[in-house]
Order: C-alpha cells, then structure tokens, then sequence
C-alpha cells in the first residue's frame, strides 16, 4: 500500500527553528504597526557642500601671524579659545582669493595682500542636523594695514602669534597640517 501524498513523513520539509543572535533581544509575534516607519529604513542628514577662503596672515616685520580666537563651547569654563586661521565663505561672484582677502579683513579688522597659495583642505562636520562638507582654500598674506578687531558675533579675540608658535596655538589637525607643510612662512 502506498500512503497518499502528504499523509506521512515521506516528501515533507521539516520546518527548522531560526536561532535569533543572543544580542537581538526576544522574537515578537505582534504586528507592526503601519504607521510607523518600516525597521532598517535609515534616514540621512542632509549633505551641504560649503566653500571658504582664508589663510595666514604674516605681519609687516615677517615675524608673527595671525589668528582667530573662539570661545569653545565644550569648555565648561567657558574660558578656553580655539585658535584657528580666519576664513568665511565665498560669495557668489568672488574668487576664492577676493573671498579670502575679504573674510581676513571682516574677522581680524587687518587689510593684507596675497603672496601665495598654502594649499586646500576638507573636511566633514555636523550641523544643525545636516552633514557639512567644507572646503577651504588657504592662502598666505602680508599684513598691509588696519588694527585688530575681532569681528562681533563671530570671532572673540584676534592676536599675533610668533611664527614659530603657530602650530602650537592652532586647534584644529587639518590646519596644523597645512602649516607644517607649507615650508618656510616668509612672505
């Protein structure tokens, strides 16, 4: 005698139970809720691509540059500077060198001039819940005139620092990089 189809163990899959990783949690029977969205769905911050002049600033005597100071908001003090290059964006219109000489001018109060191209460094942030992309054209200047003033509202201090102690002042990696690399700083 020859059992019916599907009547005994002959031609049926086992069915196996899935053994879930110990670090998933437990398994749920309920069904999701299709309001919410969908799991494994991942949701990005926005990408903005953003490009800044600005460079190192020599004064008229070769032996001092200039720098930014802003507070750091990740001191509890709220005492601590991060010093860094001056540099703001390029306006629509501008060259990066127009852009830089421009921004050097609004943020440290100095008029300078150009001598040479340092290079051109990017680097990725976050943002008020976008992930920022900059690049940033870095140039080297004599000092031509002006006195120092920080710019309200975006710089808290401005300083010239010995040539030598520039690096040492800079906070942030990709600038002190820049500099390290860029040779002698005689304009």
């Amino acid at each position: 005698m020859i059992p019916a189809p599907g009547a005994g163990s002959e031609g049926v899959k086992k069915k196996r139970k899935r053994k879930r990783p110990a670090n998933r949690g437990p398994q749920t029977t309920t069904k999701p809720n299709p309001s919410t969205k969908p799991a494994g769905k991942r949701v990005y911050a926005k990408r903005v691509d953003e490009v800044s002049a600005g460079g190192l600033v020599i004064d008229s005597t070769g032996t001092m540059g200039l720098l930014i100071g802003r507070i750091d908001h990740k001191d509890s003090s709220g005492t601590k500077l991060l010093w860094s290059l001056p540099k703001g964006h390029i306006e629509a219109g501008e060259t990066p060198e127009q852009a830089a000489i421009r921004e050097v001018a609004e943020e440290t109060g100095i008029t300078s001039a150009i001598s040479r191209s340092l290079g051109v460094i990017d680097f990725w942030f976050m943002a008020g819940g976008k992930r920022i992309h900059k690049t940033v054209h870095h140039f080297l200047f004599s000092e031509v005139s002006g006195d120092l003033t920080p710019q309200i509202s975006e710089v808290d201090e401005v300083s010239w620092f010995p040539l030598a102690e520039i690096i040492d002042h800079l906070a942030y990696p990709d600038e002190k990089k820049l500099i390290a690399r860029s040779g002698e700083l005689k304009i």
